[in-house]
């Protein structure tokens, strides 16, 4: 079975997170083409499919366009489940209980990194996506300083935090953040939290990831 994925155009993660999805559609063995216009593109579904040990290739078909393909066996997935299900039964017996899957987001500013906040703000964009895309999502979201306007009326993220929260992700904004940047009334998603909770979420969590 041959699955082809068009992400020409698409910016990162996007190009992964459609090839993954293809993936999940095959039924047994299979391969998936995807389509992409960087050499970017090319290199991080490569990479992603050396890890899942999937067979690889790519080619350039222009300028601006090339093919990567992965060809998916069913002894390898299979193996890989299998992996997986040892990874976790593992990893739930060593947790204490109401610890298990605590994973805790803390997003302190709307851009990711330093430098250029045009692209700071894309990479803020990109990884809330990605994160939304998880297999495993985050039990919560907190957000300050300036990473409150990113829960808040004309956010580029809405859509993807909206999807985090139908899931099941709590999504909290400090209350003290919204009020100094005259956001309070446009709050769009989750609730209003307090440095007290925020303190007490991240001390609880077994697990603080800081884009």
């Amino acid at each position: 079975m041959l699955k082809v994925v068009n992400a020409m155009g698409d910016a990162c993660p996007i190009p992964v997170v459609k090839t993954k999805n293809a993936i999940k559609e095959l039924i047994g063995a299979g391969m998936v083409e995807t389509l992409v216009d960087n050499e970017i593109a090319v290199q991080n579904l490569t990479k992603m499919a050396q890890q899942k040990n999937y067979g690889v290739r790519s080619e350039k078909l222009g300028e601006n366009q090339y093919r990567v393909i992965m060809t998916i066996g069913e002894s390898a997935d299979e193996a890989g489940a299998e992996a997986v299900e040892e990874e976790t039964t593992a990893e739930e017996t060593c947790m204490p209980d109401g610890r298990r899957g605590n994973k805790v987001v803390v997003i302190s500013s709307s851009y990711m990194g330093t430098g250029d906040d045009e692209l700071g703000a894309v990479l803020m964009k990109g990884f809330i996506y990605a994160l939304s895309q998880q297999d495993e999502l985050p039990k919560t979201i907190l957000f300050y300083n300036s990473g409150a306007k990113l829960t808040c009326e004309m956010s580029p993220t809405l859509e993807d935090l909206m999807s985090l929260e139908a899931n099941g992700v709590e999504i909290l904004t400090c209350g003290t953040c919204l009020n100094h940047y005259g956001l309070t009334e446009k709050l769009k998603v989750g609730g209003v939290t307090n440095m007290y909770v925020i303190t007490e979420k991240m001390m609880q969590a077994d697990l603080i990831v800081k884009p």
